[in-house]
């Protein structure tokens, strides 16, 4: 039974994760294809882009929400254990990048990574990719490289301090990652990233007013 039930679910999360919401809200608050704008991605960052801060962030919600349902039902509900939850998750991840509804084309892959860490039990696998991916913003100078970066030290975290489901359900996310990144990374990462710039800035402004 815990077979089929991680079927239904894994197909549910793909079912629900595929539905291109920022598209939608594009099209019905903006009257805007957001694909027209940006890199043509169907994720939430174009919203922002096409106009609409408050699109934009609703957006954002919807696809970390479609990472959530499905795995909070195996967990409490069915009590499924680690792999069926790690399929789960990685189904619903899947189901956004490779969306059916858009010729098996879809979005990077983000937002619905923090809404499956958000549903999965191990909280502490959520903070980690959380800093992680703060420190990429923060110090590395390209960001085609931080979602990379942020879900590649999560694994190597998880590996070294737990191991087990949550590693795998880390290297599989890294490597849908790195897919969906693939036509941004044409080079290894510099260092030089916005605190580096930051800093530069307020030294140059300091030193004018001096």
């Amino acid at each position: 039974m815990e077979i089929i039930k991680t079927l239904l679910l894994s197909l549910a999360a793909f079912g629900l994760a595929s539905v291109p919401f920022s598209i939608l809200v594009g099209k019905w608050i903006l009257h805007e294809d957001i694909r027209h704008f940006g890199d043509g991605n169907p994720g939430a960052a174009n919203v922002f882009k096409a106009g609409g801060q408050k699109s934009g962030v609703l957006a954002v919600l919807l696809d970390v929400a479609k990472g959530i349902p499905f795995v909070l039902l195996a967990y409490f509900v069915f009590d499924l254990p680690a792999p069926s939850l790690v399929a789960i998750g990685i189904a619903a991840v899947l189901g956004h990048a490779w969306s059916p509804f858009l010729g098996w084309r879809g979005g990077k892959a983000i937002a619905v990574t923090f809404g499956v860490l958000l549903a999965y039990p191990r909280h502490e696998i959520l903070l980690a990719f959380i800093i992680f991916m703060v420190f990429g913003f923060l110090f590395i100078d390209s960001d085609s490289w931080v979602p990379v970066f942020g879900a590649a030290a999560t694994a190597i975290y998880s590996g070294v301090t737990h191991g087990g489901w949550s590693t795998l359900l880390m290297a599989l996310i890294l490597a849908i990652l790195t897919i969906k990144q693939l036509d941004s990374i044409h080079h290894l990462p510099g260092l030089k990233g916005r605190l580096v710039r930051w800093v530069q800035a307020l030294v140059k402004v300091t030193l004018s007013i001096l």
